[in-house]
C-alpha cells in the first residue's frame, strides 16, 4: 500500500473537483451553425469553490485500492456571489503510484458543462482540468480551468473558456 496521507490525497481529489466551478460565472457560449468561421474568442474568469460536501467510497480491498472514489459537492462564488454549484467524482485507476480519473459537472443558470481530468499524487500546487463540453448556453464548451487549492475546503480557479 503507498504512502498517500489523508490530507495529500483530500487535497488532490479537491483541486480536481473545484476546477469546473470557475464556469458557473462565463457568459454564454450559444453560437449559430449558419455563423461564418472566425477565430475563437477566449475568456478568461476567476471563481471559488467551497465544498459543502465530500465523502469517500472504500471498495475491494480496505484502504486505497484500484476503484475507490472521492466525491465532492461545491458551492461556486464570483466576487462574493454565489453564482452555482458542482459535483465531481474521482476514482482510484491506479495505486502505485496513485492515479485518479476525475469527472465533474457543474451547474448553472446557463446551463451545464463537463470537464474531467487524470490526476496524479502527490498532488501539484495547480492542475488543468480540461473542458469536456456541455448543454443549455455552454453546449460549444472548450477550455481548460486551472485549479489551485486555499485550504483544506476551498479552491481558486481561472477559467479558459473557448467559444
Amino acid at each position: 500500500m503507498p504512502n498517500i496521507t489523508k490530507t495529500s490525497k483530500m487535497r488532490y481529489l479537491g483541486a480536481a473537483a473545484g476546477v469546473a466551478v470557475a464556469l458557473a460565472g462565463g457568459a454564454a457560449l450559444a453560437t449559430s451553425a449558419d455563423a461564418p468561421a472566425t477565430k475563437p474568442r477566449v475568456q478568461t474568469f476567476e471563481l471559488v469553490g467551497k465544498q459543502t460536501s465530500s465523502g469517500e467510497v472504500d471498495l475491494g480491498e480496505p484502504g486505497v485500492s484500484v476503484g475507490d472514489q472521492r466525491v465532492v459537492h461545491e458551492d461556486l462564488y464570483r466576487d462574493g456571489k454565489k453564482v452555482g454549484d458542482h459535483s465531481a467524482a474521482c476514482t482510484f485507476t491506479q495505486v502505485r503510484p496513485a492515479a485518479l480519473q476525475c469527472l465533474g459537472t457543474f451547474a448553472l443558470p446557463e446551463g451545464q458543462f463537463a470537464a474531467q481530468s487524470l490526476l496524479h499524487l502527490p498532488a501539484p500546487p495547480s492542475v488543468d482540468v480540461s473542458i469536456t463540453g456541455g448543454s443549455g448556453e455552454y453546449r460549444t464548451a472548450q477550455g481548460f480551468i486551472r485549479t489551485v487549492p486555499a485550504g483544506e475546503t476551498e479552491r481558486h480557479f481561472t477559467v479558459h473558456l473557448q467559444r
